[in-house]
């Protein structure tokens, strides 16, 4: 599967700030203090990025976190206002299931899974955590499982065949 890069410049995107760490490195004189910050962005149309940044203060970190997001962000296939089918997501031992739900549902999630999913643009959607509640493992199994989605029509294109004999 080749990877398609996507120019963040091009899109109206929105940012969220999943999770916020102090991490001490200790030093001859003592520790020192600086932030993580898990950041996910997206246009709500599709395309989602996940990103860290670690600097002194906290909002140096968030501005790092940003432009990592940017540069790594993915196209997710969506039908209608949920998912094209079932899949599971795995990240180190953060786990995260995803089911297609119909209109209305709503984005039935866990904090760090429902950040990645709304910056998607998923509208209903159901998911189920496992394993480790980790939200930086959360995150990029969330992405992972994202990553696996393919619809009919891509499924027939690399088949060779029609969609109506895919979803027969």
């Amino acid at each position: 599967m080749q990877k398609i890069r996507i120019d963040a410049s091009t899109l109206d995107l929105k940012e969220k700030l999943v999770a916020v760490n102090r991490v001490a490195k200790v030093v001859k004189g003592g520790r020192n203090f600086r932030f993580s910050a898990l950041i996910v962005v997206g246009d709500e149309n599709g395309h989602v990025g996940v990103g860290m940044g670690k600097a002194a203060e906290i909002p140096e970190a968030v501005r790092k976190g940003v432009e990592d997001a940017k540069r790594h962000m993915v196209a997710v296939p969506i039908v209608g206002t949920t998912i094209p089918h079932g899949v599971e997501g795995k990240y180190g031992k953060g786990h995260v299931r995803m089911l297609p739900a119909e209109e209305g549902t709503g984005v039935i999630a866990g904090g760090p899974a429902r950040a990645v999913l709304e910056m998607a643009g998923i509208k209903d959607i159901r998911t189920k955590s496992y394993g480790s509640n980790n939200p930086a493992n959360c995150v990029k199994a969330t992405l992972e499982g994202l990553q696996q989605l393919r619809t009919a029509e891509e499924v027939a294109r690399l088949r060779g065949k029609t969609v109506a004999e895919i979803l027969d």
